[in-house]
């Protein structure tokens, strides 16, 4: 059975962490920060993680 290749597109996405969770960006972190909240854009500062619902998904598009 031949190897499993990494999606690429989402390995510029998501990246893992040490526990084994899957870290994503967040969306509205490009341009018109001038109209964002401070509260909002704060909270664009932080990474997101990925719903448990959709994980499966993404780890078939990234296998170790």
């Amino acid at each position: 059975m031949p190897k499993i290749k990494t999606h690429r597109g989402a390995a510029k996405r998501f990246k893992r962490t040490g526990k084994g969770k899957l870290r994503r960006f967040k969306a509205y972190r490009g341009h018109f920060f001038i109209r964002k909240s401070s509260k909002q854009k704060r909270g664009l500062r932080r990474p997101g993680y990925v719903h448990a619902a959709d994980r499966p998904r993404v780890e078939r598009l990234l296998p170790r």
